[in-house]
């Protein structure tokens, strides 16, 4: 059984139906919408897909209810380089220009090439398939080709299926337009009234300290 196939039964097993049994091949088709079908369950339990879909790896977990990072863990030995994600909405081929971009050949002081970086990856990925997984043409890469781009950059590979919200600027501006709201409206009060909210908010502050 290949290794892809090795980490699916452990998810199988932990990941769950809501009624406690573990997810068949029906299950999956269902809850995928028709994206992963039942003989391709089947197929890949027994080991013959060697590099499934890219695309019916995040299917499948998102059906199970798990993190699709959950199919790269412990695959690497040394610690992966760190990166921060780009936007949650990004694509595959936005995703891996982004590494074009921040990872530089040092050398040369240039982005790599898709060439270099195929042969970075020790033939796992042809400067082919980089240039198409880049411009967009290869919207789904296979497991295999994700690996070995995330191995050829250093990288973690659940960086192309990472999702981080945009929290702390959406967080700051909503803060920004509660306050100005506050104030506004506390300026159209009477001074005693004032006074009222300006007494209440010291109470919840000195309650949440």
């Amino acid at each position: 059984m290949s290794r892809i196939a090795n980490r699916f039964e452990r998810l199988l097993e932990i990941y769950r139906r809501p009624d406690g049994g573990r997810w068949g091949g029906q299950d999956l088709e269902s809850a995928t919408g028709g994206a992963v079908t039942r003989s391709y369950i089947s197929t890949f339990r027994k080991g013959n897909i060697e590099s499934p879909g890219f695309d019916k790896l995040e299917a499948i977990a998102k059906a199970m209810g798990f993190p699709p990072e959950s199919w790269f863990d412990d695959h690497f030995g040394p610690v992966p380089r760190k990166i921060e994600t780009v936007d949650e909405d990004a694509t595959v081929a936005e995703r891996l220009e982004h590494l074009f971009v921040t990872f530089v050949d040092e050398k040369k002081g240039r982005p790599y090439t898709s060439a270099e970086v195929a042969k970075m990856s020790l033939g796992g990925v042809t400067e082919e398939e980089v240039v198409g997984i880049r411009s967009g043409e290869i919207g789904h890469p296979t497991l295999d080709q994700v690996l070995a781009l995330s191995e050829a950059f250093g990288i973690d590979p659940s960086y192309f299926t990472r999702r981080v919200r945009r929290q702390d600027a959406s967080l700051a501006s909503l803060a920004q337009e509660e306050s100005t709201s506050i104030v506004n409206k506390t300026l159209a009060l009477s001074e005693g009234d004032r006074r009222v909210v300006l007494d209440l908010l010291d109470h919840l502050g000195s309650r949440d300290g």
